[in-house]
């Protein structure tokens, strides 16, 4: 069985559900709040343990109640969180209003995030070592997760980048990225290129496989996904599902890649990747929305012609 080692976030989400969000200097009232393990993450680790895969976690958390909860909650999704560590700081939080339409707004604050280091990942060079793929976000220091790949490529293993939240990256970080896989404006913003159609997103695409990418996964929301490498240009429909939160779609979308992946055969993990998606997006939550293995192998759903 495949070893993956997720290099990222651990956040506890606070969550409130309303009709709408309010704007500047209005005041509206909630119709829920509540708490869930989350951080990009951390929500591709618990994806990838609760579709079956052996996966750790390389991150921190504060001292503090959140921390302890968010690690016992990976733990029981199949985790192995032994490496996670305190920091001097609180636990990392995302604040995050969903409305009514299941769009949702987040605010992070990185806490022990910022306190990854490379000494940290010098301590746990092993686990790396040992792993067959390194999975990584934006949510940590941005020079650490070019760290991160650089010595995970150094050691032969496959990269996998989500670049999210959307940022501008270094060409070492792309170089040291097997498959990156961003949204359109995360795209736009690494390309500095136009992503409004399926032809501009495919000449941005081109861009990063120039810059050394293997492959490259577009997500485009409710419309499904676009596979692009040197051979594939493949548009992947979605499933039609009512959404409820869409908070972990994409993280849930990376769990089930990581799943499913082996050598040559990404647009049939991307169909798996998918089926995970659209259950995740009708389940309120960050990790508590991600299903198992065996809901994925029973999902039975009709596809979206939209394009």
């Amino acid at each position: 069985m495949k070893k993956v080692v997720v290099v990222g976030s651990i956040n506890m989400d606070l969550v409130t559900r309303c009709k709408r969000a309010p704007k500047g200097g209005e005041t509206l009232f909630g119709e829920e709040f509540f708490q869930v393990p989350g951080g990009k993450g951390a929500n591709q680790a618990v994806a990838i343990g609760k579709l079956g895969t052996e996966v750790t976690m390389l991150g921190k958390v504060g001292k503090d109640s959140f921390g302890k909860d968010l690690i016992n909650s990976m733990k029981e999704s199949g985790v192995d969180a032994r490496y996670i560590e305190e920091g001097e700081k609180s636990t990392g939080i995302a604040k995050i209003i969903v409305e009514e339409n299941g769009q949702n707004r987040i605010l992070v604050v990185a806490g022990a995030n910022s306190e990854v280091d490379k000494a940290y990942i010098d301590r746990y060079l092993d686990v790396i070592k040992e792993c067959d793929i390194v999975v990584a976000q934006l949510e940590i220091p941005v020079e650490i997760v070019a760290y991160a790949l650089a010595k995970a490529k150094e050691f032969g293993k496959m990269t996998i980048l989500n670049p999210a939240p959307a940022r501008e990256l270094d060409d070492e970080i792309i170089k040291n990225s097997d498959l990156i896989i961003p949204n359109e404006s995360e795209l736009a913003l690494i390309t500095g290129m136009p992503t409004e159609t399926e032809e501009e997103i495919k000449k941005a695409g081109e861009k990063l496989l120039d810059m050394g990418v293997s492959n490259l996964i577009v997500t485009l929301g409710s419309k499904g996904s676009l596979h692009l490498n040197r051979e594939v240009c493949e548009f992947h429909s979605a499933y039609k599902v009512k959404a409820i939160d869409t908070t972990a779609a994409g993280d849930s979308f990376i769990g089930g890649l990581v799943r499913e992946l082996k050598d040559n055969n990404v647009g049939e993990a991307i169909e798996f990747a998918t089926k995970v998606s659209a259950i995740a997006v009708t389940r309120k939550g960050a990790q508590t929305s991600i299903p198992t293995i065996e809901e994925v192998e029973n999902f039975e759903g009709v596809k979206n012609e939209e394009k």
